[in-house]
C-alpha cells in the first residue's frame, strides 16, 4: 500500500472519528475524499429483499437475518489493507468484552462492498474472526457477505455510507462505522470509528431489542445513558443520574424506616406481654 492511500484512509477515519467533515471543509480536502462519509438514517428501513451471497456462496436475503434479535451491520471490502482490519478488530474486542454473545443474542452480518470479493475470501475472514472469538455459537450468527453491484449500492446507499474507489491506488477510500437495527430492520445506533466501547455497543443493542436482551442494570444504565447522534456514543445525562440517586435514597431511607418500625414495634409488644403475662 503507497503512503498516499494511507495518508488518505488516516483522513477518511480521522474525519468520521470526530463526527464527518464540516461543508466549509470539504472545498479543502483531496478529490479522494470528497462525497466520502457517513450520514445517519435514523429509523429508515434496510431493505430486506437485498440477495447476496453468504461465505458458502449460497444466495441469501437480507431478511433471513431479521426477525428474533437486534443485528450489527459492518460494511468492509475482504482485501482491503488497513482501515476495514481496523473495522472487524474493533468489532471482535467490543464482541469478547460483551457478556451478550453472537448467535444467542444478537446477529452480526459483515458486507463486502467490492463486487469483485469472493465467497471464498468471505469465508476466509469468517474463519479468522470466529476461531478468534472463541464462543460456541458464532459461527451461526456471524455472517460474512458478497454481493453484486446493483445490490452493494442500494445497501450503501439506504443506511447512508458514502465511499469511493481510487484508481491511483486500486482501493477504495470510505469512513468506518457499524451501525445496530432493530430485529424488524430498522437503523437504530451509528458507533463510530474503529474501536467501540462495549458500553456504548450493548446499550446500543439492549435499546434495539426493546429490552428482550440484557438485564435490569442495562435498563438503570439506559435511564442514566444518552445516545448521541453527532459523536455516535453514549453520554451521561446528569439530571437522570440525580433523579435515580434521588429515588434510591428515598427507598433505602424508607426501608430503613420501615425496619426501624417493625423493631420499635416488636420491643413495645414483648414488654407488654413480659408486664401482663398470660394467666393460665
Amino acid at each position: 500500500m503507497d503512503g498516499r492511500f494511507r495518508f488518505l484512509a488516516l483522513i477518511a477515519c480521522a474525519s468520521v472519528l470526530y463526527g464527518g467533515v464540516p461543508a466549509l471543509a470539504q472545498e479543502a480536502l483531496p478529490p479522494a475524499l470528497k462525497d466520502v462519509g457517513i450520514d445517519q438514517r435514523l429509523n429508515e428501513q434496510v431493505p430486506l429483499g437485498l440477495e447476496f451471497k453468504d461465505e458458502t456462496g449460497k444466495r441469501v436475503q437480507l431478511r433471513q437475518y431479521f426477525g428474533r434479535k437486534p443485528l450489527v451491520l459492518s460494511l468492509v471490502y475482504y482485501e482491503c489493507p488497513m482501515l476495514c482490519t481496523m473495522v472487524l478488530n474493533g468489532m471482535l474486542r467490543s464482541f469478547r468484552a460483551m457478556k451478550l454473545d453472537v448467535g444467542r443474542d444478537f446477529e452480526v452480518v459483515t458486507v463486502s462492498f467490492d463486487p469483485g470479493d469472493t465467497p471464498e475470501l468471505a469465508a476466509a475472514k469468517k474463519q479468522g474472526y470466529i476461531e478468534r472469538y472463541e464462543r460456541q455459537g458464532a459461527a451461526g450468527g456471524w455472517h460474512f457477505l458478497t454481493g453484486e453491484e446493483t445490490a452493494i449500492r442500494e445497501l450503501t446507499r439506504a443506511v447512508g455510507f458514502r465511499y469511493k474507489y481510487d484508481a491511483a491506488s486500486g482501493q477504495f477510500v470510505h469512513a468506518s462505522a457499524i451501525m445496530v437495527l432493530t430485529p424488524d430492520g430498522r437503523l437504530s445506533r451509528y458507533l463510530y470509528g474503529i474501536d467501540y466501547a462495549p458500553r456504548d455497543l450493548r446499550l446500543a443493542l439492549v435499546e434495539s431489542s426493546a429490552g428482550r436482551i440484557g438485564s435490569p442494570v442495562d435498563a438503570v444504565l439506559l435511564y442514566c445513558f444518552h445516545y448521541d447522534p453527532s459523536t455516535g456514543k453514549y453520554s451521561l445525562l446528569i439530571m437522570n443520574v440525580i433523579r435515580a440517586a434521588g429515588t434510591a435514597t428515598v427507598a433505602v431511607l424508607g426501608a430503613f424506616l420501615l425496619v426501624m418500625f417493625r423493631r420499635d414495634r416488636r420491643k413495645k409488644l414483648k414488654k407488654h406481654v413480659d408486664e401482663f403475662p398470660a394467666i393460665s
